[in-house]
């Protein structure tokens, strides 16, 4: 089938169901890829800090200059690209401006535009419909799943979902209204510390039976989508636009096909199993809004926030803005002619995507349009294959207000036209984690009523050949530094959280302040805590005060141990032995400087670190640090060896999918950032240590993955690709697509 034939396939079905998807991912990588790099958070800490000893106001923040600054800003502007993209840049400005009281419109949102549960405006402004549904909340045990106090509860009906949505806009309404008047919320405690989400670690590389390297993936056994794949004899690659697919035969690299994908799409992720091959975009739609729309809008000019708008919906003059997430599959049996079989879509952009056992599992986040009116229920509700979500399969959060979704749905890769399921887990999750059988979808929480600490809630929905079903949700102290900071093992929930005070600015952390040392040393610090939950989300055994002063930095749990890295001024390695449930207990502790990052199993007693190297101080990084820890006896951690790439200042091991490793071939690569970017592969023995046995300056700041088949190891970075010899690393070919 030739590339109009594919073209004039996708054409027909999406003329058919008009269903569209929106292109705001590469933004939201690098973004969520600056919020997991714990270098460049440290290094903006450490800046804070330094201006708020002596701060002298600049003419650009006073009141009146930021009053005009927002009277400026484009209407247009969503409220999701603010709080994906103006997090970080906003934090120097809102440091200064607590500092001099100017008042900020933001203080009930976190980075993930969680709903807090703190404010007294909350229960006043509860809608009747709101109302009613808590009113009638005995009626809806029947829409309840899991048992005991950590039910999963599902929508009774949309009007329910509503209700959530206005008392969550009610909220931030009055919040506006707070600071038009000139004045704002303030926490008596600024110590509060920020939150890294997202994706960050994996369990292993290519299984031994495999003669070709696999994505290096966070829970063994269930698949991920990267950007570049290989099935063994070809190389399926992601090129803006474009999947190329490249047959590697011996290394000699030649194009068999090119899949283009029209203007409209954003393809973000590829996945190849059994002559199959997934291609993830995003699409948008774009449309005629309502009368509500606009005065929401309008609303917020008035207020000096007109910034705060719906994700899927944002709108000026009446226009409205919906994205999709889409899934096609293409029959690559003949991978020369890519045959497309159909396909999936369903509401928000794209979160991440797993396959387990021949069926697929989308997820998705979808932002609400909170000024659409109640019978407007499209504005609302996601959908998936154009059908809106039953509300009895909508999870409902412990707090009555809300705005998001992450939508789940499933679809079998020999049957890509129909859903097998779908979900809609309503709250703001900010990361997610899948096991062999669960998907675990978190909130992160910034000081609530009921609590002086930041929080993280946690809803657990089971999956098994497609079918989805809620089983429990609970709420945990602290907040998880990325996905390997929770795990799920033998029916068992082991995480691993940092614990902050909490704040209504939960913007970034803040330097703690004060007159004297002594004031500034009893204000409350940072800890960290493991907590064990069983198969209902209910506790059984727990670990706090861990490591004061400090943030988790990496984890990984290996069966009945777990190992966790926190970091200040040294990298305390915490092992934990987790073989009795109920009674976790810390049974080593070794301190080196810097830090780890990134943790993989390396073999038998061997526990592979990558992070930085830095000072004693804690405060200059001097290289990117790999070490290697014996961990043949928990108890008695070691480090056995290091090696420190000078001169370079980061690494892409915040995404683990960057990230090679193959323990039976002993050979592990990732890039590196200094004045070049560098590609490294290393092995590793007892007697020599990391041994460098390939490197290469890549030509740009682009994604690159290394990954081999057969006897070849291919390196990829955009549009090029080279291949070399495994045995010697010799350049065999280059293609440029």
């Amino acid at each position: 089938m030739d590339e109009k034939k594919i073209r004039a396939g996708r054409q027909e079905r999406y003329t058919e169901d008009q269903q569209s998807c929106s292109p705001d991912q590469k933004q939201h990588e690098i973004d969520q890829q600056y919020q997991e790099d714990p270098v460049r958070e440290q290094k903006t800490e450490d800046t804070l800090r330094e201006m708020a000893e002596d701060v002298e106001i600049p003419q650009s923040i006073t009141p009146e200059a930021v009053e005009a600054a927002l009277e400026e800003r484009k209407r247009k502007q969503r409220w999701s690209k603010f709080r994906k993209t103006g997090w970080k840049y906003l934090a120097a400005a809102a440091c200064l401006c607590l500092a001099v009281g100017i008042p900020l419109g933001y203080q009930a949102l976190n980075k993930d535009g969680a709903a807090y549960d703190s404010a007294p405006e909350r229960n006043e402004s509860m809608t009747a419909s709101s109302a009613e549904s808590a009113d009638n909340a005995d009626e809806q045990k029947a829409g309840e799943e899991g048992s005991g106090e950590n039910r999963i509860a599902s929508a009774k009906d949309y009007d329910e979902v509503y209700g959530y949505i206005e008392a969550r806009q009610e909220y931030l309404d009055s919040l506006s209204e707070s600071t038009a008047d000139g004045g704002y919320e303030m926490a008596s405690d600024l110590a509060s510390s920020s939150a890294k989400s997202g994706n960050t670690s994996s369990y292993s590389g290519a299984a031994e039976t495999e003669s070709w390297s696999d994505t290096n993936v966070r829970e063994e056994g269930v698949g991920e989508g990267d950007i570049v794949k290989t099935d063994g004899e070809n190389l399926y690659i992601l090129n803006g636009q474009k999947i190329n697919i490249v047959s590697a035969a011996a290394g000699e690299l030649n194009s068999l096909a090119e899949i283009s994908m029209d203007d409209t799409a954003y393809v973000v992720e590829l996945y190849v199993e059994n002559d199959r091959l997934i291609v993830i975009y995003a699409r948008s739609e774009y449309g005629e809004g309502t009368g509500e729309i606009k005065a929401e809008e309008e609303s917020a000019e008035d207020s000096g926030a007109e910034d705060i708008v719906s994700e899927d919906t944002a709108s000026a003059a009446g226009e409205y803005y919906r994205e999709y997430t889409c899934a096609d599959v293409y029959d690559v049996s003949n991978p020369a002619e890519p045959a497309l079989l159909g396909g999936i879509s369903q509401s928000g952009y794209y979160n991440t995507m797993r396959v387990k056992d021949g069926y697929v599992y989308l997820l998705s986040s979808y932002y609400a349009d909170t000024g659409a009116a109640q019978d407007d229920v499209a504005a609302y509700i996601p959908e998936v294959q154009n059908q809106m979500i039953d509300a009895s399969d909508i999870y409902m959060p412990d707090g009555q207000m809300g705005e998001s979704y992450t939508v789940i749905s499933s679809f079998s890769i020999e049957d890509p036209v129909n859903q097998t399921d779908s979900k809609a887990v309503f709250g703001s999750g900010s990361l997610s984690y899948v096991s062999g059988e669960s998907i675990y979808i978190t909130e992160m929480y910034f000081g609530t009523d009921d609590s002086d600490v930041n929080q993280t809630s946690i809803r657990k929905i089971s999956y098994e050949n497609g079918m989805l079903e809620g089983i429990a949700q609970t709420k945990v102290d602290g907040i998880l530094n990325d996905s390997f900071s929770i795990d799920e093992y033998e029916g068992y929930l082991r995480l691993v959280t940092t614990i902050s005070p909490g704040s209504d600015i939960a913007l970034y952390p803040m330097p703690r302040v004060g007159t004297t040392e002594e004031e500034i040393d009893s204000q409350v610090k940072d800890t960290n805590a493991l907590y064990v939950l069983d198969e209902n989300l209910t506790m059984v055994g727990e670990i706090r005060d861990l490591a004061e002063d400090e943030s988790v930095y990496s984890a990984r749990f290996m069966g009945d141990t777990g190992y966790f890295v926190t970091f200040r001024q040294v990298d305390p390695l915490f092992s934990v032995d987790l073989s009795d449930p109920a009674d976790p207990k810390i049974i080593g502790e070794l301190k080196i400087p810097g830090f780890s990052e990134y943790l993989h199993p390396y073999g038998d007693g061997l526990l592979l670190g990558i992070g930085m190297d830095v000072d004693e101080s804690g405060t200059t990084t001097e290289g990117v640090k790999l070490s290697m820890f014996d961990i043949l006896d928990p108890s008695s951690v070691q480090e056995v060896q290091n090696y420190v790439l000078e001169d370079m200042y980061g690494t892409n091991v915040y995404n683990y999918k960057a990230v090679f490793a193959d323990v039976e071939k002993n050979l592990f690569g990732f890039t590196a950032y200094g004045s070049d970017t560098k590609y490294y592969l290393f092995s590793y023995d007892s007697e020599n240590g990391f041994t460098e046995v390939f490197s290469k300056t890549m030509g740009g700041y682009g994604d690159i993955r290394g990954l081999y088949a057969g006897d070849t190891f291919y390196l990829v970075e955009g549009n090029t690709v080279e291949s070399y010899t495994l045995s010697g690393f010799e350049k065999i070919d280059d293609i440029v697509l």
